[in-house]
């Protein structure tokens, strides 16, 4: 008896031990568990904080202010030399170029003010110079001499780099581009009191205002110079044409020549502009005059913006005006004036245009000097220079360093830092009057074949694009998903629910890629074909449905009896598929009997309506069809699980299936609903591939369905890998991801509080 006493004790501490290992096993996988979940979930938090500070690391210096640093201060360089007429500095901002009236060049060093080099441009003797002016900064470091005996020659600095014992040697020379023989614009020998030249590879153009006659006021003669390559060698010859322009007007103060060498701007001293087609070199024509400063100013400095659409004039007021050739209404070109800027209360001296920006630097009388850009419409720099008056300034080519000569006969060299004047609040949300356009709008264009484009960065319509494809994505997907979950959970037999359920679900698996693929190439061109046949559809098969109910009820009862309860929906696919085939059959000849031809055709001239293969239609059926899947799983699964007494109770207390429905299980199950509809927004918002194939990715503002769109993500994936690493378009892209993920992050965590009132209402049901 003790003995099996004995054994039954050591069974029960064997169990005993036993179970008390199990436990502490069990509890060490418990608190594995619940650390692993920690562990995950502060991850997953980490990680969306790391994406957040990281976009915004990369779009943070857009924002930062440009600066301006002295870097030295010497004496004008040669002083003897003459006065000076043009400051240069070449663009590794190591050789400064002084010209002067006397004919003189003098090279000096940027950050000493040593002297390099002095070069005598070829003059004649006995002759004095009487004008100077300089060529547009991208023709080559172009200017030229207005001589007193009608005469003009034409230089061109240049810089030639060569590394002897490896080190970085920059030798500054002059050359003659229409030849060392000074060219002949007026032969009658009046002095060229103020000129104008316009260098290019094929033309080059000189206009120059005569010795004033009071009998036929001013006398502007233009001379173009045609080259003409031989077919079979090398030599080129040049066709000369001559023209006069008489124009009586105030004194002309300054002349300039766009890069075209289309257009003659003349300014007149009491702020008068006379504006000269000369594409007929032979024969110039007088567009149009214009006043371009208020009653009683004059104009004190002009120049053009980089491209040479817009013309930059300063007055004495101290206010710079930016006007730009726009086409009106009857599609003829006027003048427009498109913005400002309030430099001083001073007279603007000078206007510097950046030659690879649309910025511009000015110098007043106040002795400041100051940095804008014309697009953005800021004002980056604003520093005073000294005690001297400004004469003289030179903007480096990569408008990184500016040298001013002042009156006390100072040179001052700055460092400027400007990398990104073209972004502000402004230029990204707001509409902004482009060069050439004639309203203000709404544009997305990043780039362009030449340095002359002005970059536009408005994210306004990639915005409108983003909320557009996913209004009509959700426009398709949540009537066909919640309507189809609510049918699925509640009202089909749940051995029919076995098949339908898991095969919606498998849509989602379907790629993007694909699903885009098959909207742009497959699914457009035939929307685009019977877009009536797409509209017949929608009354055909409402109507096909009801129909068909109402003769549903007069089948015979041994038919009727053998259809079990929740396989009607299976009943309704052979008779959706047939009223579909008749709508696209009958849409044809009721088109062209309705519309007189094409529903597209009469869109455009009933109501100017225009219509695009790759559109918004497109766009909210295949990407509505990538959304379905996702809101109807959840909101299924949300529905399906709404507890059996609260239907059985409702039930019985005599409610129908239909207000059981809507009463208690909808209710109930309404945050998870909610939930299902915010991440499938979620997913059209930030949807890719789709919209990037089936769209057309054009960045206009209409809401019609007819038209293309461009969202934010597509907008990144197409232009991401063309942008150049740390540019302004490259952190403007980053500018668009950090605004996306914002939206998301900010509708998620509101719909997610939405989500929890809701449940926290309702779970008491």
């Amino acid at each position: 008896m003790s003995k099996l006493n004995n054994q039954t004790k050591s069974t029960s501490s064997l169990q005993l031990s036993s179970g008390s290992a199990h436990e502490r096993w069990r509890l060490i996988k418990d608190a594995i568990a619940r650390y692993g979940v920690i562990a995950g979930g502060l991850g997953i938090i980490f990680a969306i904080a790391l994406i957040f500070f990281y976009l915004l690391y990369v779009v943070y210096p857009l924002f930062i202010s440009a600066s301006a640093e002295p870097i030295a201060q010497y004496a004008v360089p040669e002083m003897n030399l003459g006065k000076t007429v043009l400051l240069e500095i070449e663009e590794q901002n190591e050789v400064g170029a002084r010209f002067t009236d006397k004919g003189q060049v003098v090279f000096f060093s940027v950050s000493t003010g040593k002297t390099i080099a002095v070069e005598s441009v070829k003059l004649p003797e006995s002759v004095q110079i009487v004008s100077f002016s300089q060529g547009s900064p991208i023709s080559e470091g172009a200017v030229i001499y207005g001589l007193s005996d009608g005469k003009a020659v034409v230089v061109k600095h240049q810089y030639k780099v060569t590394y002897p014992n490896n080190v970085k040697l920059i030798t500054p020379s002059l050359a003659y581009p229409m030849g060392e023989t000074p060219l002949i614009v007026d032969d009658t020998g009046s002095a060229l009191e103020e000129i104008a030249v316009k260098m290019g590879d094929k033309s080059s153009t000189i206009v120059a205002k005569t010795t004033n006659n009071a009998s036929d006021g001013s006398k502007i003669r233009l001379c173009n110079f045609e080259k003409e390559q031989s077919l079979f060698s090398d030599e080129a010859t040049l066709t000369r044409t001559d023209s006069i322009i008489n124009y009586a007007a105030s004194p002309i103060k300054n002349m300039l020549i766009d890069k075209e060498e289309q257009n003659l701007y003349l300014f007149s001293q009491d702020g008068t502009l006379a504006l000269f087609n000369i594409s007929d070199k032979s024969s110039p024509k007088l567009i149009k005059e214009q006043l371009l400063v208020d009653k009683g100013e004059t104009i004190t400095s002009t120049a053009f913006l980089n491209g040479d659409l817009s013309i930059m004039v300063g007055d004495s007021s101290g206010l710079v005006t930016q006007w730009s050739k726009v086409r009106d209404q009857k599609n003829q070109f006027t003048l427009e004036k498109i913005r400002q800027f309030k430099v001083s209360d001073k007279a603007v001296l000078a206007i510097n245009p950046e030659q690879r920006r649309k910025g511009f630097l000015t110098l007043d009388a106040n002795n400041t000097l100051a940095v804008y850009h014309s697009t953005s419409e800021r004002e980056m720099i604003k520093e005073s220079i000294g005690t001297g008056m400004p004469i003289a300034s030179a903007l480096s080519p990569r408008a990184n360093a500016v040298v001013v000569e002042s009156s006390d006969g100072k040179l001052n060299s700055w460092s400027i830092d400007n990398k990104h004047p073209e972004v502000s609040i402004k230029s990204l949300w707001e509409e902004v009057w482009y060069e050439s356009y004639s309203k203000p709008d709404y544009i997305w264009q990043s780039s362009s074949a030449n340095s002359d484009f002005e970059p536009k960065y408005s994210l306004t319509p990639l915005v409108f694009g983003t909320l557009k494809a996913a209004f009509y994505a959700m426009l398709v997907a949540m009537p066909l998903a919640l309507m189809g979950a609510i049918y699925t959970a509640y009202f089909m037999t749940p051995k029919m629910r076995q098949y339908v359920k898991p095969t919606i679900e498998l849509m989602g698996a379907l790629p993007t890629v694909i699903l885009g693929f098959l909207a742009g190439l497959w699914l457009a061109p035939i929307i685009e074909e019977h877009l009536a046949g797409l509209f017949t559809l929608f009354l055909f098969v409402p109507l096909s449905v009801i129909l068909f109910a109402f003769v549903w009820q007069f089948f015979p009862k041994s038919v009727l009896q053998n259809i079990h309860e929740g396989w009607e929906s299976a009943i309704l696919i052979p008779v959706i598929i047939l009223s579909a085939w008749v709508a696209f059959s009958v849409s044809v000849p009721m088109e062209a009997y309705i519309f007189g031809g094409t529903l597209r055709d009469w869109f455009k001239n009933e109501f100017g309506i225009g219509y695009d293969q790759r559109n918004a239609l497109v766009v909210g059926i295949a990407m509505g069809f990538a959304v379905i899947p996702t809101i109807y799983s959840i909101a299924e699964d949300a529905i399906f699980s709404v507890p059996k007494h609260l239907t059985v109770g409702s039930l019985a207390l005599g409610a129908t299936t239909w207000q059981t429905m809507t009463k208690v299980v909808l209710l109930t199950a309404s945050p998870g609903i909610f939930s299902a509809v915010m991440i499938g927004l979620g997913r059209a918002v930030g949807e890719t591939m789709i919209v990037l194939m089936a769209t057309g990715n054009t960045p206009v503002m209409d809401i019609s369905i007819f038209q293309g769109l461009r969202t934010l993500a597509a907008n990144i994936a197409v232009e991401m890998p063309e942008s150049a690493v740390d540019s302004t378009h490259y952190r403007v892209l980053f500018l668009a991801a950090l605004v996306l993920f914002t939206f998301t992050f900010v509708f998620n965590t509101l719909a997610e509080i939405i989500r929890q009132r809701l449940r926290e209402k309702y779970s008491s049901l």
